[in-house]
């Protein structure tokens, strides 16, 4: 049969081009899909050093160079190869340096071998080619060196994998003689591929003729007439999983699918603002007018007539005091569960993450009520693309007005998202959602939360209370007008001695404060 199996590179030499290394190990164990292979010391052999090839990846139509020399040692068969001056003989070089394809992969053609006790002991085999590919099979072998030019020359370190091995050095080549049609005519198996084909098993052939439906019929209907082959094809096995259940043990994979993962659009879109270290309330000095929905009072300066008196105003402003609260969640765990549980420890990791997620969406439903108890309503609109044109249309207008800041934010339900993703022009053409459209109205895609509506930054919530497109199913804001207080969230594991279960828990604080309520325009049902 034809074996190849990798190593990795040990040296590559652009000066004189060169690409060295330990092509064969003896002696050691290469793992493969079809089991564990080894290389008897001497049991490789070169017919004619000068037509072996060095090529990529195992295609005959990507040679890069051919070997030079080759030698070997009690430790395995070393090679060096000789790369063209072409611009995939440079690639292959850069590929070496940079250790993207550090594997040398050799094909043998193994002519003697025995099964020895957990692995194939190869005793005799002929080397036909040797591939540059990305991973070896033989944990040895490595790129040692490279050369990109004459003055030039790159150590690169040995790379251990579950695959092989390589080093450069000299021998003088063996007799060249080899059976051209019996080479034509031998399988390949790529151990580059992890896949050993035993030699035992090389002449055996497919054992049945079912190979289509009127084949199976035709046996069918002769093994009902007594035909004992026939039998032999269509009659059900006499041991299957069914009759030795024992013998189909259940699998546990370490995936774990879950619909909490969402993340915070509600907070995303509001200004930020650092929590203080103690206390439980918090104060900021305030001077908001009426206009932004406050109750402030503004310096005025008029103008006056030559010689007029100056009208003496006074300015009054207020604390916005913010309440900060605690957010946490906590779970119990059996000790057994933690320790003796499948998947080393797999359900620790992924309940943190689940009290995480949990911690994130209360926050953000937090922020989102507080949102829409403080704003203020849009003018009437419809349910449709034209009335979201209107509602952010007129939230803009009204946010300016009455804060002198700009409407930059909207953050919407998913049923204002699916308007957003559907809405056309009178042609038909998508309005948000095409690549390139004429006069675009912004960017909303199926695959992402985030987009632009109208100039505006999009943001896609989940936690609203309305679930379709009526009052408060949507704010627009600008940032300025609320500000979220957060603190760092925190884990705390406790042990309870007691039944040695272990108590995991989130927490967290956080604080709102609604600056100028007007500043937020709230969707309004026409």
């Amino acid at each position: 049969m034809i074996l190849t199996f990798s190593a990795n590179i040990t040296a590559a030499d652009e000066a004189g081009r060169m690409i060295s290394g330990k092509i064969a190990p003896y002696g050691e164990v290469g793992y493969t899909s079809a089991g564990k292979v080894v290389f008897k010391e001497g049991s490789i052999k070169i017919a004619d050093v000068n037509k072996v090839k060095l090529l990529m990846a195992h295609d005959s139509s990507k040679v890069v160079g051919r070997m030079r020399t080759y030698s070997a040692d009690d430790q395995g068969m070393y090679a060096s190869f000789s790369i063209s001056r072409s611009t995939r003989g440079s690639d292959a070089i850069l590929l070496a340096q940079e250790q993207l394809m550090d594997g040398l992969s050799v094909g043998v053609e193994v002519t003697a071998s025995e099964p020895k006790d957990g692995y194939l002991l190869v005793t005799a085999a002929n080397l036909r080619e040797v591939s540059l590919v990305e991973s070896a099979a033989f944990s040895s072998a490595a790129v040692q060196s490279i050369a990109a030019s004459e003055s030039e020359a790159v150590e690169v370190q040995t790379q251990l994998t579950e695959t092989e091995s390589e080093a450069a050095v000299t021998t003088a080549p063996e007799n060249p003689t080899e059976d051209k049609a019996e080479e034509a005519a031998t399988p390949v198996v790529e151990a580059a591929r992890k896949i050993i084909l035993p030699s035992a098993l090389n002449s055996q052939s497919v054992r049945t003729p079912i190979t289509s439906m009127g084949a199976y019929t035709e046996h069918k209907i002769k093994a009902a007439l007594g035909n004992d082959d026939s039998r032999l094809y269509v009659t059900a096995a006499d041991d299957s999983f069914s009759t030795n259940p024992g013998f189909n043990p259940t699998q546990y994979l370490s995936e774990f699918p879950t619909n909490t993962r969402f993340g915070t659009p509600a907070i995303d879109a509001c200004s930020r603002g650092t929590l203080p270290a103690n206390g439980m309330t918090i104060n900021v000095p305030s001077l908001v007018t009426s206009a932004g929905g406050g109750t402030g009072v503004a310096p005025v300066v008029t103008v006056e007539a030559e010689a007029g008196a100056v009208q003496n105003t006074g300015m009054e402003t207020a604390y916005l005091t913010g309440t900060v609260a605690k957010y946490s969640g906590m779970n119990t765990i059996s000790i057994e569960l933690l320790e003796r549980g499948y998947g080393d420890g797999n359900f620790f990791s992924e309940l943190t993450n689940q009290l995480q997620n949990a911690y994130l969406k209360t926050i953000d439903t937090t922020v989102l009520a507080a949102l829409i108890a403080a704003g203020q309503y849009s003018s009437g609109c419809d349910a449709d693309s034209a009335g979201i044109i209107e509602f952010a249309s007129d939230s803009a207008r009204k946010v300016y007005t009455a804060t002198g800041y700009f409407a930059s934010n909207y953050v919407a339900n998913p049923s204002q998202w699916q308007i957003l993703l559907g809405a056309t022009d009178s042609t038909g053409r998508p309005i948000y959602s095409a690549s390139q459209p004429m006069n675009a109205g912004g960017l909303v895609q199926p695959g992402s939360i985030r987009g632009n509506v109208l100039g505006l930054d999009l943001y896609v919530d989940k936690n609203f209370t309305a679930t379709t497109t009526i009052d408060d199913s949507a704010v627009i804001l600008a940032p300025e007008a609320f500000t979220v207080y957060q603190s760092p969230q925190a884990y705390m594991s406790v042990n309870v001695v007691s039944n040695l279960q272990v108590q995991v828990a989130i927490y967290g604080y956080m604080a709102t404060i609604a600056k100028m309520p007007n500043g937020i325009v709230k969707f309004n049902l026409n």
